[in-house]
This record gives C-alpha cells, sequence and structure tokens, in this order.
C-alpha cells in the first residue's frame, strides 16, 4: 500500500532496495518474508517504522469486508 500511495512502481522500488522486481511483488503478496536487513532498508526508504510495514499480525486482504459484514 506505502509503495501504491506514494506512486512508486515496483521496478522504481527494486531498484532503489537493489533488489529484482518481482521480489517487491512476492513480498507483497506474502509468498517472501525479507531478511532483517531488506525489512530494515524497505523501512528507510519509507521512512516509517519496520512495524508499519511488518506484523505478527496477519494484514485483511485489500477489499476484504469488515469483520460481519456481508458483501454487498
Amino acid at each position: 500500500m506505502l509503495r501504491a500511495e506514494r506512486g512508486i512502481t515496483r521496478r522504481q522500488l527494486a531498484d532503489a532496495l537493489g533488489v529484482h522486481y518481482q521480489t517487491v511483488g512476492y513480498l507483497e503478496r506474502g509468498e517472501f518474508s525479507p531478511s532483517l536487513h531488506l525489512a530494515l532498508r524497505l523501512s528507510r526508504y519509507f521512512e516509517v517504522p519496520v512495524e508499519v510495514i511488518f506484523s505478527l499480525d496477519p494484514f485483511p486482504r485489500l477489499g476484504a469486508t469488515a469483520v460481519g459484514e456481508r458483501p454487498a
């Protein structure tokens, strides 16, 4: 979400972090857990605490309905 909100492409973020652009996609989909070093670099890049980006509790998927709410 941070990347999209700031209008940054996957490739731009990957280049800034020194990783392959597909790595950014894997991170966003939760298919890859980054090293501590990469997590801290992401945190520094976005200028937010690492906990804003990563959490032990799963985040709801975008577009998911609220608990107890029925889809329209």
